[in-house]
Order: C-alpha cells, then structure tokens, then sequence
C-alpha cells in the first residue's frame, strides 16, 4: 500500500491487487457490501488508511478513498465526497469511525 497516489482510479486499482477487492457503500446504518448482502455496523470497521483527492478545476470532484477491513475479515474500499457533496446522513458512530486527522 502507497503512501500516495495520483488518481482515485489508480489507488483502487493498486489496492485491489494488494486484496481490498469489496466495494463498500456508505448507508444510514454503516457500510453495504452489496455483492455479499451486508451490512457491517460502525462497531465491526477498522479504517486502514484513507487517501483524499481534490479535483483540479471542479470542487464536486473532491473524494475520499478509505481502506477498510471489517471484523469478518472483508477487506475493500469505500468512496465517498467530502465538501460540499459530503455525505449527511449516517450514524455519529459512522462519522466518528470516518474522521480523518
């Protein structure tokens, strides 16, 4: 795993390899795994790293890349925007596990 990477294109793709193959979805009551049907709460997350990335010219085009590894032992990726388009409606649980330093 990088330290840094150019494109959020390139960090999934090199990250994948690496085994974080999931696609984790941001919902109310946690992460969706959808390709297995679950829901992994706050509790059951462990953040690995996160990689944010600003867009050059468009502000909409600011994402964060967490790295995730659940308690079950998935291991995949979540994006989500921050700034303006940040997600809203999570749990505090959720946002607390989310925050970057």
């Amino acid at each position: 795993m990088k330290n840094s990477y150019n494109t959020l294109t390139e960090a999934i793709r090199d990250l994948q390899e690496e085994g974080y193959t999931e696609d984790f979805n941001l919902i109310d009551a946690g992460i969706e795994n959808k390709s297995k049907k679950k829901i992994h709460k706050a509790a059951n997350l462990n953040v690995v790293k996160f990689y944010r990335f600003e867009g050059m010219t468009n502000p909409d085009d600011n994402n964060i890349l967490y790295v995730i590894e659940t308690s079950d032992g998935d291991k995949g990726t979540l994006v989500d925007a921050y700034g303006a388009n940040a997600t809203v409606d999570v749990s505090k649980e959720m946002i607390d596990k989310l925050k970057i330093y």
